[in-house]
């Protein structure tokens, strides 16, 4: 016989499973069948140049995503380019509200010289930190350190850090050193996952290797192996791994993507329906219409391939300049993507049959490659001759903007509020994450700062907030704060 005991319990089971199922109706995201192409309203700017998923997502909300991850990671981990879900929202909690005034920042916990140029992002598993780097520090190109001589003799290597004490573990090397006035060195950041990192060099040299040793397993070439063109500014993706196999973009006639066996290297399936050059994006995976796929950008086209044969299930025309970086954001049945040099950003929405139509194009939002993150239906990071913006992602309208307070830069999240670094100075902002405006929270300016910096390279490294730590990078310097709220 049920007692009052009994019939509270109940109650409360029952509460807790409508719950579930109000939140699992609320998750379902969509993306994905149909070749149709939608239109791309003339994007046409006089200003001229005004100057980068992994696992899965299937999105609960926009503040926390969640993932089905095959790497396992814990929500302490950072184990691929922009987290977890490749949406570059720390699940931190408890961290400095403000920082100390006079510009003194978090504390400092180390610096680390031994990071080789590049700007590789940290990816950070069970407290080891995994990047890239030319090593050696000469791979800068400057006279002083051994000019283009010195350059030849460096490698592009897989680095592994203790991410507590920035402790060197083991580097591997790739391959050779890719060169330009930009900044000589890698772009991509490792992908961890279970006991493997995987890893891609500027010129395209795609390598597995054994997380805790560095030995290498298996390496592929972009350029060799599957007829890839290498982009102006040197391959920039951040490959991404979905279940058995890692999905890249190595560009070209014989199929712009591939799937490979993680285990092997072998391929699986080329896009032969999609076969745009590769430019400098990392793709997300989403579910739509009961089909999984990878959406993709390059100068032409935002992509559906399908998961199962590389099929192409649905495009849309995208008219990119010189460099289409930003990885695309997806919300429910929708993507959105951005990119500089005056083009602008855009909105499609996906129905059951996978079905690409345009909700809106405009200029609002031209984000060069700082990142743009997605927070509550509102978009936030830098545009080309806006400054910081904070953008309606349902309808594109600005919310609100500001320039001057700090310029051109990257964006990371973690605790409601953002991280934002500029480029030009090393300053690093904290704003609260609000639509109501621009509302700093304390700054610091990065030092020591990079003596080896190529002359028309920055500070374009992103953020990335794990275990109260912050980490940020400078070419061959690394640094690690405390930002727990003690």
């Amino acid at each position: 016989m049920w007692n009052h005991k009994n019939l509270l319990i109940q109650f409360l089971f029952v509460c807790l499973f409508a719950c579930g199922c109000s939140k699992v109706e609320r998750s379902g995201q969509r993306v994905a069948e149909s070749g149709r192409e939608t239109h791309f309203a003339d994007l046409s700017d006089p200003m001229g140049d005004l100057s980068q998923v992994i696992p899965s997502v299937v999105a609960v909300s926009d503040r926390n995503p969640a993932k089905r991850n095959s790497a396992n990671s814990s929500d302490r981990d950072w184990p691929q380019w922009r987290g977890p879900a490749r949406t570059d929202i720390s699940a931190e909690t408890d961290l400095l509200r403000q920082w100390p005034e006079g510009g003194s920042g978090p504390k400092q916990l180390w610096v680390s010289r031994d990071a080789g140029i590049g700007y590789s992002g940290p990816a950070i598993v069970d407290n080891v930190l995994y990047t890239m780097g030319a090593l050696p520090l000469s791979a800068s190109g400057l006279e002083e350190q051994g000019g283009e001589e010195a350059v030849a003799e460096a490698k592009e290597c897989v680095i592994a850090m203790d991410a507590v004490t920035g402790e060197l573990l083991w580097s591997t090397e790739v391959g050779d050193v890719f060169q330009n006035n930009w900044g000589n060195g890698p772009r991509c950041t490792p992908t961890i996952d279970g006991d493997f990192v995987y890893a891609l060099s500027a010129l395209g040299d795609l390598v597995c290797l054994e997380k805790a040793s560095g030995k290498q397993i298996w390496k592929r070439s972009f350029t060799e192996d599957f007829d890839g063109e290498v982009p102006h500014w040197g391959y920039c993706e951040s490959v991404l791994i979905d279940g058995d196999h890692l999905i890249c973009t190595p560009g070209g006639p014989k199929g712009a993507m591939a799937a490979l066996d993680k285990k092997t290297g072998d391929v699986i399936w080329r896009s032969t329906d999609f076969t745009d050059g590769a430019q400098y994006v990392s793709m997300i995976a989403i579910e739509n219409g009961g089909k999984r796929q990878y959406v993709q950008l390059t100068q032409q086209h935002l992509v559906g391939i399908d998961a199962e044969n590389g099929g192409l299930l649905w495009s849309s025309d995208w008219p990119g300049r010189v460099a289409v970086v930003p990885t695309p954001i997806s919300k429910d049945d929708t993507i959105y993507i951005t990119s500089g040099y005056g083009v602008g950003c855009k909105l499609v929405r996906l129905n059951e049959q996978n079905q690409a139509e345009e909700v809106y194009a405009n200029r609002t939002m031209k984000n060069h490659h700082g990142g743009v993150i997605l927070l509550d239906g509102h978009l936030y990071g830098f545009s080309d001759g806006v400054g910081w913006l904070c953008q309606n992602i349902d309808n594109g309208k600005k919310v609100w903007s500001k320039k001057g307070d700090l310029g051109k830069g990257a964006i990371a999240y973690a605790d409601d509020r953002f991280y934002c670094i500029g480029e030009d100075d090393g300053r690093v902002v904290l704003i609260d994450a609000s639509p109501e405006g621009w509302n700093p929270k304390g700054e610091f300016t990065l030092s020591p700062q990079t003596e080896l910096r190529k002359p028309a390279g920055r500070v374009w490294t992103h953020p990335v907030i794990v275990d109260g730590r912050l980490y940020l990078r400078d070419q061959e310097l690394l640094y690690c704060y405390d930002v727990r709220d003690n």
